[in-house]
């Protein structure tokens, strides 16, 4: 009786399950609510009719009461199968509502992280309710119950001793999840490493590096150490590049065909354009160009595209202000050197006499 009420319970979640899916046609959360919570409920409802038939068609035996104990373990665990489940499907809904492909999406990063971290927190505390009620159900469990919380104390020391790291890990992970410092997504410089942050757990986070590596970083490393999030507050951001050119250089030409290229480049989004001279040396001049994008990735390819196009046209159209290193040629020159001009690009320098001018220059 006991194995065909079991056998009923099961095909009724089975069932149950099979209509839910076919209800889910349309609709992908009961689809997946279907898929994944199958077994948990067949599973269940076939433990709870084998125990309601045991204590109705048998009497007391040696036998009995290990039975049900065992299938109450079954029913527990399954039940926790089902609320993890459960908890799956509601972070799906969740992220359905939080998407992120869209133009800006710093909300939404933010609320999957929270969604992310407190799903997993949810499921950790199931774990653990469920493993505290399986030993209540062992009729032994109670008797052993005195004695740990007898020695509670002394344990809780010694097991704070011991996870202290991970404890700190956890916290720290609540608190990335909770203050918005980072999300899922987020443009970061860490370790002089550029990259984005792929995933956040209560113990560590995943950068995936522009080259497709994974960099794996505690939590704590986000709450102690100092890092770049370039989408803290928006996804645009600038970027500069800068060239090293000879004191030559037509700037104001130069000027004109960088802002001509810019703007009519698909990834610039109107926003920051500007060429200005920052440095000069006795050699040089630095020539800094800012232009701005909607995304890091996008950035780094128009930067890469200016950098390609000014060079070019500077070969081109002006290679004199490409840099170029000087050899000054001394005020009198020694009898068989030819004496060049002051300013020439290559001089002659005598053999002897002028060597250390030479190496200097």
């Amino acid at each position: 009786m006991a194995l065909v009420a079991a056998a009923l319970a099961a095909t009724v979640g089975e069932l149950v399950a099979l209509g839910v899916r076919r209800l889910g046609r349309k609709h992908e959360i009961l689809a997946s609510l279907a898929q994944r919570g199958r077994r948990p409920l067949a599973g269940i409802l076939g433990t709870l009719a084998a125990m309601s038939s045991l204590r109705i068609y048998t009497e007391p035996a040696d036998w009995r009461q290990p039975t049900l104990t065992v299938l109450g373990l079954l029913a527990v665990a399954f039940g926790a199968g089902l609320a993890i489940v459960a908890a799956n499907v509601v972070q799906d809904v969740l992220l359905l509502r939080y998407r992120v492909d869209v133009a800006d999406n710093r909300r939404q990063r933010q609320r999957r992280t929270q969604v992310y971290l407190v799903k997993r927190v949810v499921v950790a505390l199931i774990v653990v309710v469920t493993a505290a009620a399986m030993l209540l159900t062992i009729p032994g469990a109670r008797g052993m119950g005195a004695s740990i919380l007898a020695s509670a104390g002394l344990l809780s020391v010694v097991a704070g001793l011991a996870a202290q790291t991970s404890l700190a890990n956890v916290f720290a992970g609540l608190q990335i999840a909770f203050t918005d410092a980072v999300r899922v997504d987020d443009v970061v410089v860490v370790e002089d490493e550029w990259g984005n942050i792929e995933d956040i757990t209560l113990t560590y986070v995943v950068v995936r590096l522009w080259d497709q590596r994974r960099l794996i970083l505690p939590s704590t490393y986000f709450t102690t150490t100092p890092f770049a999030n370039w989408t803290r507050n928006s996804a645009d951001i600038i970027g500069a590049v800068e060239l090293q050119l000879d004191w030559t250089v037509p700037v104001e030409e130069f000027r004109f065909r960088a802002e001509r290229f810019v703007r009519a480049h698909e990834l610039f989004n109107g926003q920051t354009f500007s060429v200005a001279v920052t440095e000069t040396s006795e050699r040089a001049v630095t020539v800094r160009v800012l232009v701005s994008a909607d995304s890091g990735g996008q950035l780094f390819d128009l930067r890469c595209a200016v950098r390609e196009e000014l060079v070019g046209f500077l070969q081109r159209e002006h290679p004199d202000a490409l840099p170029r290193v000087r050899l000054v040629s001394p005020p009198q020159a020694t009898e068989g050197t030819a004496a060049g001009p002051a300013g020439a690009d290559v001089a002659q320098v005598p053999a002897q006499g002028h060597r250390r001018f030479a190496d200097r220059s």
